[in-house]
């Protein structure tokens, strides 16, 4: 008899012969935590439990997030209560061991000892431990569940993934799991959502196991590995076909030879990485058109029906403009996390990791840094927030502190400025020199993360430890999901600080009123002068008069007033008033300096209107001499490349990394290295002649 041909004995909770009785929540309201492997489908799981019911939170004083939600379940044996009960659900980070020493063992050991809880929720121990593990990698799974109910909890064990194992000819009973853990044991397939309709009953029947593993002693955890060694042997089914399990694993293994081969295992990461990064770049423009115009309509109206004046300059330019500058960021952030859920959810990933670990070790970082890094260059917001990947602490807080320094989007408008303003009318030469850009910014974020981890965060990094999860098709349900929750929490805790920095902005940039200037007010009398049929005169005058308020505005306002006082400071670099002017409202977003240039040059905040950037390009000093020198070119490329101009990134930094600290050395560091590398740059060429 294969086992394919094995009778299905899965289909409802399997427990022990002498099952004690689960006690009685004495509240409506059970606590129960999921624990397991990463990639054992845990989180789907959850998924198919809850539907669309559950919300993500973090844990305070972490980055790391947990899915919560409230389902119902029967009520335990001998309650004196309803049929069906509440339960708060909270899906745990994925762990290979709970006496690790990992950010995510010690936040998991902290919930189940009642120490520590999602946000929203008391600290209390957890009524029922769920303890999800793989079908096809039972050995290493039960290391953790020897683990887990050693703290007496009351557990049950559900035994995931059986379809993949079906396929391979692999096959556990959950009656014999169930006799040796002393704890009832349910086999389903979360994917396909067989047998999950049980688990409201297993956690019901949650009891604690009857036969705990060794006790704790000096060699820990060789027993637990000898348990669950031991456990292993009892639970393999005398049926399964190890040479149906091989068969079907050949094409596993010539996959993983060529995705982790030193050459063939980096061309397909690039190959797949161009592609994550080209669908980023690309596809999401097209919601951010759309978004921008949306919300440029949205400005419009709203000053169609609001009269002139401070409310409608504050809602149009401030709240408008503030909530589309976040919401603007939303299709990269979206995008980016669903491209790797589906990567993950195909197995990909874990390679992906393994490949590129060789590469990044001299810098000080892992395997796991590069996917963070790579996002950064569409937008740094996702780039930080998908740094909570990285297990290891001191190379996630590197990868967070060296993020920004990836050219992202935000930088293409000043990039396409400056070169073009560099090489006119030469697009190989601009080409090049747009490219340089992005190579100095990885190089500069390498290097700061080798003298990170040399001097603030000392140590040697981790050895990547990760499993090779088998490979499947991507869940799409559970990407969208990921996705949806990934977004909202960026809308919740970014969203409200940028909006609040642009309004800040706002304020800056448009008071003092300054008025009328009387050189403008002196060229409209001049319009009293012309013949009324001479419209294209008068039309120039009056746009050459617009010209003039604006940047008249633009220097009396508290933002240009700020730029007289700082100006000293940027002098060094080549920048005179203007310019500086330009530095400081860039911290709003890096991409502002192209239109904050266009206002004070040609009195519009659209660079790319016709004959702007030609104007931007001929400017001049104060003093007649041309703004925008080979030397102050140069000097605010590389400004560019290497400063930190976006204060929504700084807000991230602190939230992800937890503490505000890390946002001030990261805007220190930063700054003052794109300070010294852009004086050098204007000095250096100053002195070769080319001032």
């Amino acid at each position: 008899m294969t086992d394919a041909d094995q009778p299905n004995n899965t289909d409802r909770p399997a427990t022990p012969d002498r099952a004690p009785t689960a006690r009685a929540h004495p509240g409506p309201t059970r606590r129960v935590a999921l624990l397991g492997n990463p990639n054992v489908g845990k989180t789907t799981l959850f998924n198919r439990l809850t539907g669309e019911q559950q919300k993500v939170s973090n844990f305070p004083g972490t980055t790391q997030h947990a899915p919560v939600a409230t389902i119902q379940i029967d009520a335990p044996p001998g309650a004196d209560a309803p049929t069906k009960q509440s339960a708060t659900l909270i899906d745990l980070p994925g762990v290979y061991g709970l006496d690790l020493d990992a950010p995510e063992s010690s936040l998991c050991r902290a919930v189940l000892d009642g120490k520590l809880a999602p946000e929203g929720l008391d600290p209390a121990r957890p009524d029922a431990l769920i303890l999800v593990i793989d079908s096809t990698n039972l050995l290493r799974n039960l290391t953790l569940v020897a683990e887990a109910v050693r703290l007496r909890l009351p557990s049950a064990v559900v035994i995931n993934q059986i379809d993949l194992a079906r396929r391979r000819g692999i096959h556990a009973d959950p009656s014999k799991l169930a006799e040796i853990l002393g704890c009832p044991v349910l086999a389903v397939s979360a994917a396909t959502g067989e047998n999950t309709e049980y688990i409201p009953t297993l956690i019901a029947q949650a009891t604690v196991p009857d036969r705990s593993p060794p006790p704790a002693g000096t060699d820990n955890r060789d027993a637990l590995e000898r348990w669950a060694e031991d456990t292993y042997a009892a639970v393999a089914s005398a049926h399964a076909s190890e040479r149906a399990f091989v068969a079907n694993d050949k094409l596993t293994d010539r996959l993983d030879r060529a995705f982790t081969h030193p050459l063939l295992g980096v061309g397909a990461f690039t190959v797949v990485m161009t592609a994550l990064f080209w669908s980023i770049f690309k596809l999401a423009a097209y919601p951010m058109d759309w978004i921008d115009l949306l919300f440029a309509h949205l400005g419009g109206f709203v000053t169609s029906i609001i009269p002139e004046g401070p409310i409608q300059s504050l809602l149009a330019d401030g709240v408008i403009a503030g909530i589309g500058g976040t919401v603007i960021f939303l299709p990269q952030i979206c995008l980016l996390f669903f491209l790797i859920s589906l990567l993950e959810g195909t197995g990909y990933l874990a390679r992906a990791a393994f490949v590129i670990d060789r590469v990044m070790r001299p810098f000080g970082l892992s395997g796991h840094s590069f996917v963070p890094l790579l996002s950064s260059h569409a937008c740094a917001l996702p780039g930080i927030m998908a740094a909570r990947a990285v297990p290891d602490r001191r190379d996630r807080l590197a990868t967070i502190l060296v993020a920004p320094f990836m050219s992202c989007t935000a930088r293409i408008p000043v990039y396409v400025l400056l070169t073009g303003i560099l090489f006119p009318g030469q697009p190989a030469k601009q080409a090049i020199a747009f490219t340089g850009c992005y190579v100095v910014g990885a190089l500069a974020g390498l290097l700061s993360a080798m003298v990170a981890r040399r001097t603030i965060l000392p140590g040697k990094s981790a050895a990547m430890v990760l499993e090779l999860p088998a490979y499947r098709r991507p869940d799409f349900v559970s990407a969208l999901r990921t996705t949806l929750d990934r977004g909202l929490m960026f809308l919740k805790k970014a969203g409200t600080v940028i909006l609040a920095i642009s309004i800040v902005l706002w304020w800056l940039s448009a008071y003092p009123n300054a008025g009328t200037s009387p050189e403008a007010t002196k060229l409209r009398e001049q319009i009293m002068l012309i013949d009324s049929e001479d419209a294209a005169t008068v039309e120039r005058i009056l746009a050459e008069a617009d010209v003039i308020d604006a940047r008249h505005a633009a220097q009396s306002s508290y933002l240009g007033r700020i730029g007289d006082t700082v100006q000293p400071v940027f002098a060094p670099l080549g920048y005179d008033r203007q310019l500086t002017i330009g530095v400081l409202a860039s911290f709003a977003a890096r991409e502002v300096f192209a239109s904050t240039m266009a206002i004070q040059t040609a009195g519009t905040d659209d660079p790319d209107a016709e004959g702007v950037r030609e104007s931007i390009a001929s400017a001049t000093r104060d003093d007649g001499s041309p703004l925008f020198t080979p030397a102050t070119s140069w000097s605010l490329l590389l400004y560019y490349i290497l400063a930190m101009q976006c204060l929504p990134t700084l807000v991230i930094t602190a939230r992800e990394a937890g503490n505000w600290r890390w946002a001030a050395l990261q805007m220190i560091w930063m700054s003052g290295l794109a300070y010294v590398g852009a004086l050098i740059v204007y000095q250096a060429l100053r002195a070769a002649g080319h001032a």
